[in-house]
Formats: C-alpha cells, structure tokens, sequence
C-alpha cells in the first residue's frame, strides 16, 4: 500500500490505515465518481457552496490521469463502505501529506462522493424518506462551508472530513432542527446515568444529538418537533435496536453561559432538556471556533454584535475559560418529565 505511505503525512497514521485496508480483503466494489459534466448539479443537490463548484470540477481525480491517487481514493471509499450501517468508534480520518498538490483541501470531498450511492441504497434498504437522507447527506455542503468561515479557504480539513463519515456510514440523520446519531453511552455519562437511578449505563443505545448552524433558531418548539421526529424515526427504520436515552457534548451546555444570556433565551431552553453529566476540561478554541471561526485571536478583537458574542468576550476578557458541557435526558417524555 505504497500509496497511503505516499499520501499520508504521518507514519503511524499510515500505517493504521495501511492495516485496516488490508483488513478489508479484496475490494467489494469499484470506485466510481461522477462525469465532469455530471458533477456541478450533484454538488449543489448536496448544498456544496457556489464558491468551491467549479475547483471541485477541475480537480476531479481520474483513473486514468492520476493512477496513484485514484489508488488511495478507492481505498478510503471502501474503508467508509464496508462499515455502512455499523455504529462503531473511529479515529480520526488522517491528515494528507502535501504529495496530494492541489488535490489535499479537497480529496476527502471525492472519497464521499464515491461512498454517496452506497449511503442512498443503504437510505433506500431501511426505507429513509428522501426528505430526510436529502438535508442529512448536505451536511457535506454546510462543512464545506464551515471550512471556509474556519480558515477562508475550500476544503475539509481531517477533523470534517471525520465527522462526515457519520453521514456517508448511515449514523446520522437531519431531523428537522437537530441531528441525531446512533451512538452508545460513554464512560462517564453512563455512569451519570446509572447514578440517576436509571436502568442503562456505559455502552447501552444513545442517541447522540447535534445542533448544526445556519439551519435556523433553535427554538424550543423546533427542538421539541425533533424530538418526536427522531422517537418515531428510529424505531421506525432501526428496530432492532431499542434508544431511550439522549446524549448532548457541545458548547451550548457550558452551564457558564447562564450568567450571561437571558433566561428564556434559546441556549438556555435548549440547556434544561438535558441533566449534567460531567464538567468537560476547559476548552475556549471549540466555542471561538463556531461562533467566530477564529481560534487565538485576541478578544479584544472579536465582534460583540450578540448578546452570545459579547458573553463569550466578555468571559475571557474576566480570565476566565469556557468548557462546554456533557448532558443526557430520557427520551419519553412522560419518564423525563419525572426527573424535573
């Protein structure tokens, strides 16, 4: 596997990869991306921003062109494959090494470009409506665009394109507000869990929510609609496995911005669902990062033009840090209720 030497930057990452390729065996199926001509209304079907359309075209990997790299590319896509549907823990996708050119920002765009038709026929087996895999699989566009508010520049860098694979693996799916990913309870939170008296612990059924941005408010009635959509939506196509309880790790769970937003305020609603299950280490570069897309500039320099911009300022400016926050709930609502 000389190719994963070649194009990746770290030994002991390529190694790994190495390792779990040769795993795999034999290729199951061939790699194939779409036509140059094909591939600009694809793109904008999967929310892909204007501004990396035509980059993205020019740069298409060919078999024939560019052997090498389409040798890697057909080993990354059949590593995402033959986990599809599987909810198990992953490192993180490896950081390319500059032997890519121009290709590096943008390469893990086409390994998910060519795992898109296994993701919709796995969407088609368990009976996914195509209005919700349609906005879970555009979370590739609202990335690409994260990327750019992040560094100012197209592309996915390792840490994206790792939180894509949920996505192109069938753990992830957009339900109206929120996202919510088929995952297993952790060391620390199921132990809170268990500590609240409740019958489920470490490594039982989770469901794991997230809250993208630029999706709109998240109001309560929004979050509340989601709920009951993901309640209904996986005992529907996932029966096999049973979810009661819900999992939050964000920034929005910092129990420190309490002292700072209004009471009714959409974070903080959004905070009483979920039961503290443990204090995170601090960590100021997560929360500048999503709400700035700036990580080490000085405070002083950062826009106060919300009430949320002007707390974060304001926090670090005292000395302080922020640290996020770990939370769970019951998914019934009449047993949650009974936490209250």
């Amino acid at each position: 596997m000389d190719v994963i030497d070649e194009f990746v930057r770290d030994d002991a990452a390529a190694k790994e990869l190495v390792e779990l390729v040769e795993a795999l065996g034999e290729p199951r199926f061939d790699v194939v991306l779409p036509a140059a001509d094909d591939l600009p209304p694809l793109l904008l079907e999967l929310a892909v921003p204007h501004e990396d359309i035509d980059e993205l075209t020019a740069l298409l990997p060919s078999r024939d062109r560019d052997p090498r790299v389409w040798r890697f590319l057909e080993s990354c896509t059949q590593l995402v494959v033959s986990r599809m549907g599987a909810v198990t823990p992953e490192v993180p996708l490896p950081e390319l090494a500059p032997a890519m050119g121009a290709l590096q920002r943008y390469f893990y765009v086409y390994v998910y470009l060519a795992a898109l038709p296994h993701v919709r026929a796995f969407h088609r087996e368990r009976e996914i409506p195509d209005d919700i895999s349609r906005p879970t699989l555009a979370d590739l566009g609202r990335v690409l665009a994260d990327h750019r508010f992040w560094y100012g520049t197209g592309g996915l860098d390792t840490v994206l394109a790792s939180w894509l694979r949920l996505h192109f693996r069938g753990e992830i799916y957009q339900l109206g507000r929120l996202q919510f990913q088929r995952a297993k309870l952790g060391n620390r939170t199921g132990k809170a869990v268990t500590a609240a008296g409740q019958p489920y612990g470490p490594g039982d059924p989770a469901l794991a929510v997230h809250v993208p941005a630029t999706y709109g408010p998240m109001t309560p009635a929004a979050c509340e609609r989601s709920f009951a959509m993901a309640r209904e939506f996986f005992a529907r196509h996932f029966p096999e496995e049973e979810y009661h309880v819900a999992v939050c790790h964000s920034w929005l769970l910092d129990d420190q911005l309490a002292d700072y937003l209004p009471v009714e305020s959409n974070i903080l609603q959004f905070q009483r669902r979920f039961r503290p299950a443990y204090e995170p280490a601090p960590d100021d570069a997560v929360i500048l990062r999503f709400v700035f897309g700036k990580v080490g500039t000085d405070p002083a320099e950062l826009p106060r033009r919300s009430t949320l911009q002007r707390a974060i300022v304001d926090h670090l400016k005292a000395g302080h840090h922020w640290h996020g926050g770990a939370g769970w709930c019951l998914l019934d609502p009449t047993e949650a209720l009974k936490l209250l």
